[in-house]
């Protein structure tokens, strides 16, 4: 009897990385929440499921009715060929929370590329926060996500998703690498929101451009969906100063803000993020 090899050499199925390579593990990982209404209108948890390395935390937060939700991924990053996916629900008239427990880490990608899909689903009067820490990209990193939100009538938004270039307190550069990022958000049907961002090949050249980044190696999207955003777009911008801009404008207020490091662009987020909230803490995740 032929004894089988202990790895299989396939061809990569990645349009991206198409050549002759290992199989190597993957990690894979599936987070499903719902919240729903009690009869005292407190938020309360109605489904929670986990697969994988997709893991749901549900911290007591002591926040007025609302529910507070921790999303971890147990792998401890993410390379080429992972797979992240998180479903999000706010039932009608709920509050619903969600936060990255840490910085999600994108290693270096010798095959194909890692892929995050998140899906929002925000019914009638109800309000769902996105709250990511940062994703932090290393060098030769491959990373594709997919945000993509529904909101019903009378329904609230708000998104944050940071993104660090590199350890700057490590001297660490990300001379390549590939970075898709696309979100869309559609409210009773209609479009809302769609960006996309396509970063690839010698990206720390293209951040050192005037007309990309300056330099700047961490940066901030941040979006908040609802007719709450024209009443607070003045104090946003002024706390993004020098850092951004942020700008109201058809039912939505877009921020951006880019900074020399992680920290110095949490110092201007963390504020940010509080304001956008109404003066709400942020989960104590964001603490740590």
């Amino acid at each position: 009897m032929t004894a089988q090899p202990a790895l299989e050499i396939i061809a990569d199925r990645d349009p991206d990385a198409a050549r002759p390579g290992v199989r190597m593990q993957r990690s894979f990982g599936t987070g499903r929440i719902v919240a729903k209404s009690a009869p005292d209108g407190a938020t309360r948890l109605q489904t929670l499921y986990q697969e994988g390395s997709a893991r749901i935390r549900l911290p007591n937060s002591h926040s007025n009715g609302r529910l507070e939700a921790v999303l971890l991924n147990t792998s401890g990053g993410m390379t080429g060929g992972d797979r992240m996916s998180w479903n999000c629900e706010a039932g009608p008239g709920t509050h619903l929370t969600l936060a990255s427990q840490t910085a999600e880490r994108l290693y270096r990608a010798p095959q194909g590329r890692a892929e995050t899909t998140i899906r929002l689903d925000v019914k009638e009067d109800a309000a769902l926060h996105w709250l990511a820490q940062e994703t932090i990209a290393f060098d030769g990193a491959a990373f594709s996500r997919t945000i993509d939100c529904d909101l019903s009538e009378g329904a609230s938004l708000l998104v944050c998703e940071p993104l660090i270039f590199g350890r700057g307190a490590m001297n660490e550069r990300v001379r390549t690498g590939t970075l898709r990022d696309r979100w869309t958000v559609r409210q009773a049907g209609r479009p809302v929101h769609v960006e996309a961002l396509r970063l690839n090949g010698a990206i720390d050249d293209k951040l050192q451009s005037a007309a990309v980044a300056r330099g700047a190696i961490a940066h901030a999207s941040v979006l908040l969906v609802g007719p709450q955003g024209e009443a607070l777009e003045a104090r946003a911008r002024a706390i993004v100063g020098d850092a951004g801009g942020a700008s109201y404008v058809g039912g939505k207020l877009v921020v951006r803000m880019m900074a020399g490091s992680a920290l110095a662009l949490r110092r201007r987020l963390v504020p940010l993020l509080i304001h956008l909230r109404g003066g709400y803490a942020l989960p104590r995740c964001w603490s740590v």
